[in-house]
């Protein structure tokens, strides 16, 4: 003899709809499971909110997610020829202008990516030079560095080693 399905299963079918109700309602089905949840408490329907989590991840539902974007600004070639790691990874300077290190990174902004380069001197752990823009263009590093350059033009440049990874700006 078959057995009845349990009060949790018949209580899930019919939460089930309810959840998709609410989910297809919002804006562009952007609720997660926190404002569903809300919203059926709302609207007069007791439920747990880790019962609506656990029916909406059976139903493969999910709601719009805040958070980091992430954007690809290095593609590498690998059969490019690359410099040589002139400082091994050993991020150390014994003087001023002898390593400077150069990094590229970017932030969501309101109006779009911003892309900033800058270039760090080891030694003093100062910004010596920057540059930032809306978009990623290859020149972006070589302003910065020729930024640095400038900054320094009164100092002997003579030993310095400028490190970068291996991005393609």
């Amino acid at each position: 003899m078959a057995r009845l399905p349990s009060a949790r299963a018949q209580r899930d079918e019919v939460l089930r709809p309810e959840i998709h109700r609410v989910h297809q309602a919002s804006l562009d089905g952007c609720y997660g499971a926190k404002k569903i949840w809300k919203q059926l408490q709302r609207e007069g329907i007791t439920v747990a909110n880790c019962t609506v989590r656990r029916l909406m991840k059976q139903e493969g539902i999910t709601g719009v997610r805040r958070g980091r974007q992430f954007k690809i600004t290095t593609i590498a070639d690998e059969n490019q020829l690359r410099p040589n790691d002139l400082v091994d990874r050993q991020f150390v300077a014994s003087a001023l202008n002898r390593l400077w290190v150069a990094d590229l990174t970017y932030i969501k902004t309101h109006t779009g990516w911003t892309y900033v380069a800058f270039i760090i001197d080891v030694f003093s752990r100062s910004i010596v030079g920057w540059q930032a823009s809306t978009s990623l263009r290859s020149d972006l590093a070589i302003d910065a560095l020729e930024m640095a350059i400038y900054s320094r033009q009164h100092h002997d440049l003579s030993h310095l080693v400028h490190h970068s990874d291996l991005g393609v700006q």
